[in-house]
């Protein structure tokens, strides 16, 4: 490094006749090359740096132009959802009612259902119980005509002796047989 800096050294010091060198007085020769180096700059790297600045400018501009873009998408895509939301609000709301009212119409059709079993049984109860009574009073019928019949049976045996059995027999025998004539 030494060397390196030494050589610039040494070029200052180069007679100063007709000769082209460094100065190097800073105080100097600073300023002079500061200009000298951003006006060479300013004048080939105008076109570059415009181009630089253009090319970000667009790619700003066009970020810009996407993030609208998307922005628009996402507050349409957003109405959309809002709109959907709001439908099947309204839906979920028809349903709730709908169940409620198709609950009560359940509710009501089990009750009228169950009035009707319990009628129809009390029915067939009140039935059942009208054929028991009316089986019980033929049984007690059946009894008593039995019982009847035997003591008539009993009284007709001990009052009747052979011949007023056998006139019996005959009146009886002489009546169907009138009844035949007439029918015949």
């Amino acid at each position: 490094m030494k060397n390196v800096t030494d050589s610039f050294v040494s070029l200052g010091h180069w007679p100063s006749a007709g000769s082209f060198g460094f100065n190097t007085d800073i105080l100097a020769t600073n300023p002079i090359n500061l200009s000298v180096v951003l006006g060479v700059l300013i004048f080939f790297g105008k076109g570059v740096l415009s181009d630089l600045l253009d090319n970000r400018k667009q790619r700003i501009l066009n970020t810009i132009r996407n993030s609208e873009e998307l922005r628009e998408g996402a507050i349409e895509q957003l109405e959309k959802a809002r709109s959907r939301l709001r439908k099947v609000e309204t839906e979920a709301e028809q349903f709730r009612v709908n169940g409620y009212s198709e609950i009560e119409r359940e509710k009501l059709n089990l009750i009228n259902s169950t009035y009707k079993t319990l009628e129809q049984l009390e029915n067939y109860k009140n039935e059942t119980i009208q054929f028991e009574q009316q089986r019980a009073i033929n049984q007690v019928r059946q009894r008593v005509f039995q019982q009847a019949l035997q003591g008539a049976l009993g009284t007709l045996n001990s009052c009747l002796n052979n011949e007023l059995h056998l006139r019996t027999i005959s009146a009886n025998i002489g009546m169907l047989g009138t009844m035949k004539e007439i029918t015949d």
